[in-house]
């Protein structure tokens, strides 16, 4: 049996927003090592710092949510494994701009439940914490 929900007014299969949802977990969780590797390559103090501070912060986030929506919606978020991007010579403030971005057009996905959006704003307060420092503090 396909069951269907309602996103931005389209009807989409369940398996396809699992999928696309998991895919940007992957991306958040991934994120994680991305900006270990970019906190290792600085040679901007500040931007070490920021980074430290994200790629630390990020995984219990993102776990919090994933559990949570596993919980709520009473199955495994699937979609993980997808080919890994280079991020070689992209400028932090560039990635994470472009992963925030993502986040918030792949918002939807989570659901309108408020638990579960109040786990998505700290996802999104820490990127918009971070892009603040990269941007301003040096």
């Amino acid at each position: 049996m396909v069951t269907f929900s309602i996103k931005n007014g389209q009807a989409v299969k369940e398996n396809e927003i699992n999928e696309s949802l998991g895919s940007m977990m992957f991306d958040l969780l991934h994120s994680a090592t991305v900006t270990h590797i970019m906190h290792l390559q600085t040679e901007s103090f500040a931007e070490h710092m920021a980074l430290g501070e994200y790629y630390e912060a990020i995984p219990d986030l993102v776990d919090a949510l994933i559990e949570a929506w596993q919980g709520k919606n009473q199955q495994i978020l699937r979609g993980y494994a997808e080919g890994e991007e280079s991020y070689e010579g992209m400028k932090p403030l560039d990635y994470l701009q472009s992963l925030r971005d993502e986040f918030v057009m792949s918002r939807p996905l989570i659901g309108e439940d408020s638990e579960l959006q109040n786990l998505a704003d700290e996802i999104v307060d820490q990127l918009d914490s971070t892009l603040y420092k990269l941007r301003f503090l040096k």
